[in-house]
């Protein structure tokens, strides 16, 4: 079987997407984390998925909540997904984001789009939990999304514009 480093490892080889996760505690405080393992389900209805770890912290905001949002990461905003991939209480210091779908936090600076979900599932898989949202907004912001492959930050060009640059 597989042990967790070398699952990493396996998972560490491709570029990923990046996004950050945010909701609102029971408190009205937001809560958030960086995420990698988010992915589309359906578009009629609009479906998405998040995994989200077990011993996460956002965790029992998201569950109580219902609602959370799903902050696509853009290139300028690897800090921020830098920060809130750790463990700091003010995560949201100097973040600049404003109110969305139930009050939940939308990135805007550091995001080239997000999507405004109602939580319609949960399915327990291994260690953590899928968390299947249904979209209920959206919004998209001009820039260059940001991918993440093996500890680093960087970003996709097409072919073509990669031809475009060689001449």
């Amino acid at each position: 079987m597989l042990n967790a480093d070398a699952f990493r490892q396996v998972f560490g080889t491709f570029p990923t997407p990046v996004a950050i996760v945010t909701t609102l505690g029971e408190d009205g405080e937001p809560s958030g984390f960086t995420c990698n393992a988010f992915s589309a389900v359906s578009a009629a209805p609009p479906l998405l998925l998040v995994c989200v770890g077990k011993g996460s912290r956002t965790l029992p905001a998201m569950l109580s909540s219902g609602v959370f949002a799903l902050n696509f990461l853009a290139r300028q905003g690897q800090a921020t997904a830098r920060t809130f991939a750790g463990k700091s209480a003010d995560k949201f210091e100097g973040v600049a984001w404003r109110a969305g779908l139930a009050g939940v936090p939308v990135l805007t600076e550091a995001a080239v789009a997000y999507a405004g979900c109602r939580l319609v599932q949960t399915v327990e898989a291994g260690d953590h939990l899928l968390l299947i949202g249904r979209i209920e907004e959206s919004e998209t912001y001009p820039g260059t999304a940001a991918l993440y492959q093996q500890g680093e930050f960087g970003t996709w060009e097409p072919e073509h514009r990669l031809a475009l640059q060689a001449l």
